[in-house]
């Protein structure tokens, strides 16, 4: 019996080894941005750094803090800065990172079902193609935090 149980606890412990060291993609710094009450968006931001051998892609968000969550972009075409919706993703080369950040990718939390406020924290699950869902904590930040 002792065997069994020394056996057992063995495996568990390789097992965990083996599951912490397996390489894929975590999210470092993830934020947003506080809103008044009557916000019809809020924009968020993050770092996902794919540690694997195979690029990925973040397809999309989901989070209870609003309606639904877009992937845009903000870039200059002719002279003015634009932001588009983003279709396809956005992609995490292999042992690289995509940063969303102010004024480039970010995500558009839509009808938010209540105000962020700064200091708050709100959870989400972002969709990459390989590594499945991955769920992250966003800190909420103040209104104007990381503006150029």
């Amino acid at each position: 019996m002792k065997r069994t149980i020394a056996l057992a606890a063995t495996l568990l412990a390789a097992a965990g080894c083996v599951a912490a060291g397996k390489p894929g993609v975590r999210v470092e710094d993830a934020w947003a941005r506080a809103t008044p009450a009557v916000a019809p968006v809020a924009g968020g931001y993050l770092t996902a750094i794919n540690d694997g051998d195979a690029p990925d892609v973040l397809l999309g968000v989901e989070s209870g803090i609003a309606q639904r969550v877009e992937i845009h972009e903000m870039r200059m075409q002719g002279g003015v800065m634009r932001m588009r919706r983003v279709e396809g993703g956005v992609p995490v080369p292999a042992h690289g990172k995509a940063v969303l950040a102010p004024g480039g990718y970010h995500l558009m939390f839509i009808q938010p079902r209540r105000s962020l406020v700064e200091g708050e924290r709100f959870e989400a699950t972002l969709l990459f193609r390989h590594a499945g869902r991955v769920k992250t904590q966003f800190a909420v930040r103040a209104m104007g935090a990381g503006a150029h």
